[in-house]
C-alpha cells in the first residue's frame, strides 16, 4: 500500500502536471471504483485543478467550485501519466481520437485492471490496480466537509507541509500523547490510522528497526527513552525514503512505487542479512499482513513465534485491509 512518502512524491509530481490544468474528462472503466453518488464525478470535467492535499494514504485533487476527487490506492492501486506532442506541436493526450467537433473521446485499455482514466488538457492520468480483488476507491466530495468525512483523525506527522521536513516534524510531547492513547502492540499503533497519519506495513517496519523496538512492545510499557528514539526513527526514516523516491524519480512520474523496496532494512527481507548485525531477518505472518524484525536488534534475539504471540496479533491486528487505511 502507498504510504506517506509514495503519496508525497506522488502529489509532488501531479503537481507539476496538472495543477492549473484542466480536468476535460473522466472515464470509470470499474463499477467497484466509485464510492459516491452525489455530486456526479462529470461534475468535475471541465473544472481546473486548483489544489492537491494528502489525506493519510488518500490523493486529493481539488478543482473549481470546491469540489475534490480523493483516491486511495489501497495495497496494488497504483497511478500513471503520459503526455504527448502531436504534429501541430499542442500536447495531445495519449489514448485519445479528435472527434469533429475538436474534443478529445477518451480511450483507454480494455484492461480489466485499468480502473479509471483522467484525461488533462495536457496528458493523461491512468488508475490500474494489479490482481482480481477491487479495493481501490474514488470518490468525489464537496468542500473541506467532504474531505473531514474521509479523514480516519490520525494525527499528521509533517505540519502543514514536507516542504522543511525536520523543521515541520511534530514534537516529542505530541507524539508521545498519541502513541500511548491507547494500549497497543507498536506495529499496530504506527499503522493505525486514527492515531497516525500516512504509515503502514512496509515503513514501520523501517521504523522500528531503525528504533531498534520490538514491534510488539506494547505502546504504554514504553519507557520515556524508548518513546525518544521512536520518535527520531519516525522522523528520519521517512524523511530518507520521502529523499530516496525524489531521487529515484527525478522529473519523471513515479512508476515503481512498491512496498518492497531492495534498500530496505527488514521490509520484505526475510532470511536476509540485517544490515545492522548481520544476522537474519526473521518474520511474523497473520492472514494476509507479515511484519519483519532483526531479533537480535529488536527483541534481544528472542524469535516472535509461539501461539501466545499469534492470538496477542489476531487481537491487535485490523481484520481487513481497509481498516489500514
Amino acid at each position: 500500500m502507498p504510504e506517506l512518502p509514495d503519496i508525497t512524491v506522488y502529489l509532488e509530481a501531479l503537481e507539476k502536471r496538472i495543477l492549473d490544468h484542466t480536468l476535460e474528462r473522466v472515464l470509470i472503466n470499474s463499477p467497484f471504483l466509485l464510492r459516491t453518488a452525489s455530486p456526479p464525478f462529470t461534475a468535475v470535467e471541465g473544472k481546473k485543478v486548483v489544489a492537491l492535499r494528502r489525506l493519510g494514504k488518500r490523493i486529493c485533487i481539488g478543482v473549481e467550485n470546491e469540489l475534490w476527487l480523493v483516491l486511495h490506492l489501497m495495497i496494488a492501486g497504483r497511478l500513471h501519466w503520459k503526455a504527448e506532442t502531436g504534429l501541430s506541436g499542442k500536447l495531445r493526450t495519449s489514448g485519445a481520437v479528435a472527434r469533429p467537433s475538436g474534443r478529445a473521446q477518451l480511450k483507454v485499455s480494455k484492461s480489466k485492471n485499468h480502473l479509471a482514466a483522467f484525461q488533462f488538457d495536457n496528458g493523461l492520468l491512468t488508475l490500474t490496480e494489479a490482481g482480481t480483488k477491487r479495493r481501490a476507491s474514488l470518490y468525489v466530495v464537496e468542500g473541506d466537509e467532504g474531505l473531514r468525512a474521509l479523514d480516519p483523525g490520525g494525527v499528521e506527522l509533517f505540519r502543514p507541509s514536507i516542504r522543511a521536513p525536520a523543521k515541520e516534524f511534530i514534537d516529542l510531547a505530541t507524539f508521545t500523547r498519541v502513541l500511548q492513547s491507547e494500549n497497543h502492540t507498536l506495529k499496530r499503533a504506527l499503522t493505525d490510522p486514527r492515531l497516525f497519519s500516512g504509515v503502514g506495513n512496509a515503513y514501520s517496519d523501517e521504523i522500528l528497526w531503525r528504533a531498534q523496538l520490538s514491534p510488539v512492545k506494547l505502546t504504554q510499557k514504553l519507557s520515556a527513552d524508548e518513546i525518544k528514539r521512536l520518535h527520531a526513527a519516525t522522523r528520519d526514516s521517512l524523511i530518507d525514503w520521502i529523499e530516496r523516491l525524489r531521487e529515484d524519480a527525478g522529473a519523471e512520474f513515479p512508476e515503481k512505487v512498491t512496498a518492497f523496496r531492495k534498500d530496505m532494512a527488514v521490509h520484505g527481507r526475510y532470511k536476509e542479512p540485517c544490515p545492522r548485525c548481520g544476522g537474519k531477518v526473521q518474520r511474523i505472518r497473520y492472514a494476509t499482513n507479515e511484519t519483519n524484525y532483526c531479533p537480535a536488534c529488536q527483541t534481544g534475539g528472542k524469535l516472535l513465534a509461539d501461539r501466545a504471540l499469534s492470538r496477542l496479533l489476531r487481537e491487535d491486528w485490523p481484520k481487513t485491509a481497509e481498516e489500514l487505511g
